[in-house]
C-alpha cells in the first residue's frame, strides 16, 4: 500500500512539473508589473478601456471579412510579453480554404515571419480537414474552431496576420488573442513553425519535417499528414522512422525511433485517438488519410548548434502482397523481411535482385514507398528569425487535397 501511495504522489508531482513548463507559475500567484491584453475585432489594439465601443457596446464588430488576396491583422503590439492563447473560427472550412489561409507571426518587429503556415496545418491537423480533438498545445472542441496554447514570448513587439491567398472572399473571421505584458529578465526563445509538403515523396529519400536550423533552441514537436498513393492499395504505410540530427550529426542521427505509429505512442497499426502529447485525430483507412501529432513536453528535445528532422516513407505487407504490387507496377523498393523472427536486411545483401529469389524466406516485407506527406514543425529558437525558406505557392498546397 505504501509503495502505491508513493507512486501516486510521484505521478502527481511529475504531472505538475510537466504542466509548469507551460503554465510558468502557480495559479494563485499574482505577479508584479504584469497586465493582461486581449485583442479582437471589438478591440484590435487591445487598448485599456476601449473594448466594444461600436454599436454603443452591443456587439458591434464581432468579425471581419477577408477579401481574396487580402490580409487582416489579429495583433500588432509593442513592448515585451507573452502570447498565451489564440482562438479563431470561420465558416468556410473547405480543404482549399484551410490551405489557402496563411497565419504569420512576427516577433520583435522583424520583417521576416517566424511562423508562416497554412492555417489548418498550424492548428494541428493537416490534409485540409478538421475534426474534434484536444492536446496539450491545440484543441478543436467540435471540429469548427481553432485553439492554440503554445506560449509565445516577445521582447519588443508581436504581430500576427492572416492572409487569404485564395480566389474567394472569406465572409467572416472571428478571433481573439490573449497575451500578457511583462518584462523578460533573461534571454528568451521565440516560437517558430515551418510547413513542408511533397505531393509524392522521393523513393528512398527521407521527407524533411524540419530542414537544418542553426542556433540554440528546443524542438516542440510536429503534426504530420499522410495521403497514401492508390498504387499501394490498402497496405500499411507507417514503417518509416523519425530521425533527429542534433548538434553536428551528419550522415546518421543521434535520435531515432522504430516506426511512425511508434513515434506517436501507439503500436501495431494506427487508429484514431487524441491524447495530450500524441494523437491521430484522423485515421481513415478506407480513404488512406492519416493526420497525427507528437509534442515533446515531458521528453524535451534541446539543441545548441543546429537541428534537422526527417521521417522515412516506408510501408509493409505480406511478401505475397508485395510481389503482387511489384507485378502491378507499384513504385517500391523492398527493404527487409521479418520471417519467424529472422530479420533479413535486404539492402545489406550484395547480390539481392528481387523477392523471387528462392533462397529468401517468406515473411512480412517492409518497402520504401512514395506517398503525399505534409508536416508542420514547431520549435523555439534563440532568434526571432531563421534562415528557413518561405511557404510554397498556393498551387502546391491545394493540389490533390480531396
Amino acid at each position: 500500500m505504501k509503495i502505491s501511495v508513493n507512486i501516486s504522489l510521484f505521478l502527481i508531482f511529475t504531472f505538475c512539473a510537466f504542466s509548469n513548463q507551460i503554465v510558468s507559475q502557480e495559479l494563485y500567484e499574482i505577479p508584479e508589473n504584469t497586465t493582461t491584453g486581449w485583442s479582437s475585432f471589438e478591440n484590435p489594439d487591445a487598448a485599456k478601456g476601449s473594448g466594444g465601443v461600436e454599436n454603443k457596446g452591443a456587439k458591434g464588430h464581432a468579425f471581419n471579412k477577408i477579401e481574396a488576396k487580402k490580409s487582416v491583422t489579429l495583433l500588432d503590439i509593442k513592448g515585451s510579453g507573452v502570447v498565451n492563447r489564440i482562438w479563431l473560427t470561420f465558416g468556410d472550412r473547405s480543404p482549399e480554404m484551410l490551405r489557402s489561409l496563411v497565419i504569420e507571426m512576427y516577433w520583435n518587429n522583424a520583417e521576416k515571419p517566424a511562423v508562416t503556415v497554412p492555417i489548418g496545418d498550424f492548428f494541428a491537423i493537416g490534409l485540409g480537414e478538421r475534426v474534434a480533438f484536444e492536446s496539450v498545445f491545440f484543441s478543436d472542441p467540435e471540429g469548427r474552431s481553432f485553439n492554440c496554447y503554445i506560449p509565445m514570448p516577445f521582447k519588443t513587439g508581436a504581430k500576427i496576420i492572416v492572409r487569404n491567398e485564395s480566389e474567394k472572399d472569406l465572409k467572416a473571421l472571428f478571433y481573439d488573442v490573449n497575451f500578457i505584458n511583462k518584462e523578460h529578465s533573461e534571454d528568451i526563445s521565440y516560437l517558430h513553425a515551418y510547413w513542408n509538403r511533397e505531393n509524392r515523396t522521393e523513393l528512398k529519400e527521407d521527407f524533411e519535417i524540419l530542414p537544418t536550423v542553426e542556433g540554440k533552441g528546443r524542438f516542440l514537436g510536429t503534426n504530420i499528414g499522410v495521403a497514401t498513393a492508390k498504387e499501394y492499395e490498402d497496405t500499411w504505410w507507417g514503417e518509416g522512422e523519425v530521425k533527429m540530427y542534433v548538434d553536428g550529426d551528419s550522415e546518421y542521427p543521434s535520435l531515432i525511433g522504430s516506426g511512425t505509429e511508434d513515434y506517436i505512442g501507439t503500436a501495431y497499426g494506427q487508429g484514431a485517438y487524441a491524447h495530450n502529447y500524441q494523437g491521430s485525430p484522423i485515421a481513415d483507412q478506407e480513404n488512406g488519410k492519416y493526420a497525427f501529432y507528437r509534442y515533446h513536453v515531458p521528453d524535451p528535445i534541446y539543441f545548441y548548434n543546429d537541428i534537422r528532422i526527417t521521417i522515412q516513407q516506408m510501408g509493409g505487407a505480406g511478401q505475397k502482397k508485395v510481389k503482387q504490387l511489384i507485378a502491378d507496377g507499384a513504385d517500391l523498393i523492398p527493404v527487409t523481411i521479418d520471417a519467424a523472427n529472422n530479420f533479413i536486411k535486404l539492402l545489406e545483401i550484395e547480390d539481392f535482385k528481387n523477392l523471387n529469389d528462392p533462397n529468401l524466406p517468406e515473411g512480412w516485407t517492409n518497402f520504401f514507398r512514395s506517398d503525399d506527406l505534409s508536416a508542420t514543425a514547431y520549435f523555439y529558437l534563440d532568434s526571432p528569425v531563421s534562415e528557413l525558406s518561405g511557404l510554397p505557392p498556393i498551387e502546391d498546397r491545394i493540389t490533390d487535397l480531396n
